[in-house]
Formats: C-alpha cells, sequence, structure tokens
C-alpha cells in the first residue's frame, strides 16, 4: 500500500523543483509565454499538493481551495500547450470551464460537502483536462498547398507524453468514479494508488517533455535561419545546393530527368538605383510569392544571392521545364511591385537545361548559367535552352 500523505510531499517537492529547473534553464533565454506558463503551472500544482500533505497536520484552509488550486494549475498546463502549439482561441473555452469548475468546488465546501466528495469533484475535472492535454499532444496536425492536403502524426516525444497524459486521465478518471461508487479517492483503493502512481509518472515525463519539446522547437527555428532567406523565405544558396545534390542523386538511381533553371530577374539594378533599396527588396519577395504559387510542391526553388534564383524540378523532361519556366516568366510579369513611383512590371530571365547522365550539379548550374546569360543577351524577359552538357573522346 501507497503512503498517499508521504506521497503528496514528494510530488509537491518534485513539482516546485521542476518549476525552479526550468526557470534556471531559460534564464536570460528568448521569452517563452507556453514554457513561463508551465512554469506557473508546476509551482501551483506543487503547492496544491504540499497543502494536501499539511491539512492533516492541522492547517486550517477555507473549504474547497486544495481543489481548486489543483483545478487552476492543470488549467494553466493546458494553457501552455495551447500556446505551444499554436492555438489561438484557447481561452474561449478554457477559462470559462476553470472559472465554473472552481466556483462549483469552493460552493460544495461552503455548503458542507466531505473532503472525499471535493476530491471526487476535483478528480473529474482533472481528468478532463488531462484527456484534452493528451487530445493536443496525440491529435494529427492537418496541413494543406494548393496542390496537396494531408495529415501528419505526432512525433514520438508528442506520443510519449500524449500517452502518458491519457494514462493520466484513465487514471483520475478511475479514482473519481470509485468516489462516486464507494471506494473514496483520498483512501486506500486501488484506483486511488494507481492515480497516485500516474500522477509521479506525469511528474517525471511532462517535466522533461514540455521542456525537449520547447527544445525541439527551438532547434527547428535555428535550423530554419540557417538554412532560409530572411527576406524572400525560401531556401537559401546552401540549402538549395544541399537539396539539389540530394536530388540529382536520386535521379541517377532512378533514372529520371531533374531540370534545373536559373533565373534573374531584369534590370535589377536599375530598380534599385530609381526608386531604393525597399522597392528592390519588394521586388524580390513578390517573385519569392509568385514561384511558389506557380511551382508544383515537389519543386524547389532557392536563393542564391541577390537578384539570381535557382529552380530544380525532379522528374522533369526538358519540354515540361520549358513550360514551368514559361508559365512562371508570365507570372512574374502579371505580378504587381509597389514602388515609391509608379507601378514597376517586374521581367525575368530564365536558362533551362536538364542534367546529363553522371553530370555533377557543378556543371549543370553552369550550363543554366550560360543560357541565363543567353536570354539576357538576347533580350531579357525570355526563356533560353542550355547547351548540351560537352563531353571528352
Amino acid at each position: 500500500m501507497i503512503d498517499t500523505h508521504t506521497f503528496l510531499l514528494a510530488l509537491g517537492i518534485g513539482n516546485v523543483a521542476f518549476a525552479v529547473l526550468m526557470a534556471g534553464y531559460t534564464w536570460g533565454g528568448k521569452p517563452n509565454p507556453g514554457l513561463r506558463l508551465w512554469m506557473w503551472a508546476r509551482i501551483g500544482m506543487g503547492l496544491s499538493q504540499l497543502l494536501g500533505w499539511m491539512r492533516p497536520q492541522g492547517l486550517a484552509l477555507p473549504p474547497g481551495i486544495e481543489g481548486v488550486g489543483w483545478i487552476m494549475a492543470v488549467s494553466a498546463e493546458v494553457a501552455a500547450y495551447c500556446l505551444f502549439f499554436g492555438f489561438t482561441r484557447w481561452g474561449r473555452l478554457l477559462l470559462p470551464i476553470t472559472a465554473l469548475s472552481s466556483a462549483v468546488v469552493l460552493a460544495a465546501g461552503t455548503m458542507g460537502a466531505s473532503h472525499g466528495q471535493l476530491g471526487t469533484l476535483v478528480a473529474g475535472v482533472v481528468a478532463l483536462f488531462a484527456a484534452v492535454m493528451a487530445w493536443i499532444l496525440l491529435r494529427p496536425r492537418r496541413f494543406s498547398t494548393r496542390f496537396a492536403a494531408g495529415l501528419r502524426s505526432a512525433s514520438p516525444l508528442q506520443l510519449i507524453i500524449g500517452v502518458n497524459d491519457a494514462l493520466f486521465a484513465l487514471a483520475v478518471a478511475w479514482s473519481a468514479l470509485g468516489g462516486i461508487t464507494g471506494d473514496a479517492p483520498f483512501g486506500q483503493g486501488a484506483s486511488h494508488e494507481f492515480a497516485y502512481l500516474m500522477g509521479y509518472l506525469l511528474m517525471i515525463v511532462n517535466g522533461f517533455g514540455f521542456l525537449l519539446l520547447c527544445k525541439q522547437k527551438d532547434d527547428a527555428e535555428m535550423t530554419r535561419l540557417a538554412t532560409t532567406d530572411f527576406l524572400t523565405g525560401l531556401p537559401n544558396r546552401h540549402a538549395f545546393l544541399e537539396r539539389a545534390e540530394q536530388a540529382r542523386l536520386a535521379a541517377q538511381r532512378q533514372r529520371r530527368p531533374l531540370a534545373l533553371l536559373m533565373i534573374d530577374i531584369d534590370h535589377f539594378k536599375q530598380l534599385n538605383d530609381r526608386w531604393g533599396h525597399a522597392s528592390g527588396d519588394e521586388a524580390l519577395v513578390v517573385f519569392a510569392r509568385t514561384a511558389r504559387a506557380v511551382l508544383r510542391e515537389h519543386e524547389t526553388i532557392g536563393r542564391l544571392g541577390g537578384e539570381e534564383f535557382a529552380l530544380m524540378m525532379p522528374g522533369t523532361g526538358l519540354e515540361g521545364a520549358v513550360q514551368a519556366a514559361q508559365r512562371l516568366r508570365l507570372a512574374v510579369r502579371e505580378a504587381t511591385v509597389i514602388t515609391s513611383g509608379p507601378s514597376y512590371t517586374m521581367t525575368v530571365s530564365i536558362g533551362v537545361v536538364v542534367l546529363d547522365p553522371n553530370e555533377d550539379l557543378s556543371a549543370a548550374l553552369a550550363r543554366a548559367d550560360h543560357a541565363l546569360y543567353a536570354a539576357k543577351r538576347d533580350g531579357r524577359d525570355r526563356v533560353e535552352i542550355g547547351q548540351p552538357e560537352l563531353r571528352r573522346a
């Protein structure tokens, strides 16, 4: 049998210690509202558990205060997950439920409900909130693009935390049901012991789990910043060349074509000189937005530097690549670039090649670049096909 009185002390100290540890970890770092709210939730839960430990030793508390502490702490943890995963309207539902359930517990305590009855009521609310946390973590994230839509499964870390939350919700719900049927949740029944064991596991798993989720998110953001052009949001030179090399190797293995396009905005220096660099930046952003709207999901366009871009099209032959280049060229002409003067009609020149078998990426880029130069030399706002790779005898 579990000494639940001592168990409450261990849970209370553990939750407060986790909150202090997270506060030290995040000290001086980038503000994280979700993590800050999670720390307050841990502190609230720990203090509520310490109050529960102190109650049998003569601590006089208004009826229901301990239960309200549990409800508010778990509600704050739900809110932390909502903030972390980007739910914007969580307060419309969570706050009224928290306020209503807290008021009911306080009213029940004022009307003379026993500690066991209050515990059963609080256990039901806590089970509901724990189930919500499990749903937030385990639900698939729907994503959509112009060309495809589907479901992305939760990450392994989310699965571990979410399953733990689900088990905790079941354990606390079982404990609440035991209180209704006679196995009081603050007694020594099996349901009560299981709920406390799952509460201890929840403290450990959620404690480290939420921190790891935040670290994963920060690492992903750092990777994104390191591989993404800050102005256009497209892959930068390093990221594009890395993906293009992977696509080249895949095309060789699968014996499928791979088209490569070099793209340059015409008269970009004149645009900067005449209307300023803000207009030049606007042109780059408009081009990137236009390109993303025209291209298919598996095609990748990146900014190599300045006004120069590159596009790779896996599984596309020369004819399809030229057609795609023409679509992009016409779409760019129709896009509007706002300047300090009149509207500016932006045009692009494009060089197109299809990689030869066993051709290096650098050689293909050079051929595409030569074709781009020919397009500019012959009048700009046009598409040119690169010469085949010269083969040595």
